[in-house]
């Protein structure tokens, strides 16, 4: 592939993947959490935090950038102590990160809480009464029971963070080499004459590598839904 796209073409997929997966595996303990705690429990503001978490998808991903840039900028205070201690994300690939993960995250949710709403509680509530603790209870019926919902909300939110264009472009700019994953390149390279090529290359490599995470989690998924089900396919 390092033959076919010219350097800047190639650095910006090597960052695209980098930001995809450092976004998706850093938000998948938190969407575990939350999609149980939503499935599982009610509290005052229950709604508030459902309505909390999806409301990346409604809103105009150029104010979801906005609202990061304006809470992790170098002039606000979280970004002003970040900067500090030498973790500051804005106008960094670090800062793509975090866009990319809040932009993925109400997908991985959604997709692993209806697996979790799926799961029976009666195999839980049987697995308690032999003595096994909540833990344990969750991971060894729960989650196994719940992983294929995992694994689909894990392929969708990285193919999100792969695809995420306007958070990132407002919160961390268009950076060549530092914040310019492939949307980002994609758009400056139909913004230059004769561009249209590498363009055209980078939505090729956006197409085979979404198509590629899809049809492998097609295939784990029906193997886990084999040996969840005691069958061999």
């Amino acid at each position: 592939m390092s033959g076919w796209l010219g350097p800047a073409e190639w650095e910006a997929v090597a960052l695209s993947l980098r930001v995809a997966l450092i976004a998706t595996v850093l938000s998948l303990p938190f969407a575990i959490a939350v999609a149980y705690v939503l499935a599982r429990t009610r509290f005052p503001g229950h709604g508030l935090l459902n309505s909390l978490v999806h409301l990346p998808l409604i809103l105009p991903p150029v104010v979801t950038g906005y609202l990061l840039l304006v809470s992790f900028g170098p002039q606000a205070p979280i970004g002003a102590l970040l900067e500090a201690i030498g973790l500051g994300v804005a106008f960094r690939w670090t800062g793509a990160a975090l866009a990319a993960a809040i932009m993925a995250f109400p997908l991985m949710v959604r997709a692993i809480r209806l697996s979790l709403e799926a799961v029976d509680p009666k195999l839980e509530e049987a697995a308690s009464t032999l003595g096994a603790s909540r833990l344990r209870v969750f991971g060894t019926i729960t989650l196994p029971l719940m992983a294929p919902g995992i694994l689909a909300g894990t392929v969708l939110a990285f193919a999100k963070a792969m695809g995420e264009f306007g958070a990132t472009i407002t919160f961390v700019s268009n950076i060549p080499g530092e914040t310019r994953t492939v949307p980002l390149a994609i758009y400056a390279f139909l913004q230059l004459p004769g561009g249209e090529g590498a363009a055209w290359r980078l939505v090729i490599v956006s197409v085979v590598v979404a198509m590629g995470a899809l049809l492998a989690s097609e295939v784990l998924a029906r193997r886990m839904s084999a040996r969840i089900g005691g069958r061999d396919d």
